[in-house]
């Protein structure tokens, strides 16, 4: 099992932008065995010199290669520039439960 998560920061003024992508990418998780196990927005910083991110995602995959099945997906690749205008950065962290 491969777990992934993911620290989004959107661009300012770009939040329905990303919310149109979200909308269309969420959706084909399920379709490569995957799972939505954390989707959080708005959480308290308590400690830390990281910026606090605009969302924070969790999401399992059976294995890597389903993973890259999801990231090749051609549908997801059609509506990627929602992702490229909207999000400013992002840092995406692999592993696996202990």
């Amino acid at each position: 099992m491969l777990y992934i998560t993911q620290l989004i920061y959107v661009a300012e003024g770009q939040e329905a932008v990303f919310h149109e992508f979200e909308d269309r990418a969420i959706p084909l998780i399920a379709e490569y065995g995957g799972e939505l196990l954390l989707r959080s927005r708005y959480g308290q910083h308590i400690a830390g010199s990281m910026e606090q991110p605009y969302e924070i995602h969790l999401i399992l995959f059976p294995s890597m290669a389903n993973f890259e099945r999801f990231s090749a997906d051609e549908g997801r690749k059609a509506f990627l520039h929602l992702k490229a205008q909207s999000v400013r950065a992002s840092l995406l962290v692999g592993g696996e439960r202990w």
